[in-house]
């Protein structure tokens, strides 16, 4: 946990830049949700590593992920089909960004060309992690009762890869691999729960894993 905190504060400049669409206008669309409590700021180191390998990237433009609501997977899709402009979006979840890309996939395969996740909770038990507390008292409802349709370890309709790391201080290592059925493919990193979404070593890692998904 103190490495978490460490990762996001040392790597906080990351957060400074305009935000919206970047990369280039031809490239293939791709979304970033961010996790728990962040927002497309958390993310933006993220989102310019995937535009600077040729994606047209977005975050997920909603504001700070407070956590499930009834209408949080229309609320995606419409985002979704606006950015796309009738092509198939890559959904890249970081943590409970994940879970709401994992969802949002199954609602709308339509829109989706695939599914990353990024330490994302999508297995097992709800509470295993060290967030769900914290997530029950802002977000307002149990963490195994979300005001929406969640099928946890439901494999989407389309290409699903798992990305994880042993050295997670948030979510479970196994429910963020999952079981072998629960996604095409799994790829482990070394790096924090945080790490994920802030951390320039592990940007490469994450944008060669996905490109070649």
């Amino acid at each position: 946990m103190v490495r978490e905190g460490l990762a996001l504060s040392a790597r906080f400049y990351r957060a400074f830049g305009a935000i919206g669409e970047r990369g280039p206008p031809a490239g293939r669309p791709l979304m970033v949700i961010p996790g728990f409590v962040a927002t497309d700021r958390t993310t933006l180191g993220l989102q310019r590593a995937l535009a600077a390998d040729g994606w047209r990237v977005t975050g997920w433009g909603l504001g700070i992920n407070s956590g499930v609501r009834p209408d949080t997977r229309e609320r995606i899709a419409a985002a979704l089909e606006a950015f796309g402009r009738g092509e198939k979006v890559t959904l890249v979840g970081w943590s409970l960004g994940g879970v709401y890309a994992r969802e949002v996939a199954k609602l709308r395969p339509d829109l989706v060309a695939k599914v990353i996740t990024l330490g994302s909770p999508f297995s097992g038990d709800p509470r295993g992690n060290n967030a769900w507390r914290l997530y029950e008292m802002m977000a307002g409802h149990p963490v195994d009762e979300p005001p929406m349709e969640v099928e946890l370890g439901i494999k989407p309709p389309v290409p699903t890869l798992a990305i994880w790391s042993r050295g997670d201080g948030i979510v479970a290592p196994a429910c963020a691999r999952g079981e072998a059925c629960q996604s095409d493919r799994q790829i482990e990193l070394d790096c924090t729960h945080m790490g994920f979404a802030v951390s320039g070593r592990a940007y490469p890692r994450i944008v060669a894993a996905i490109r070649d998904f």
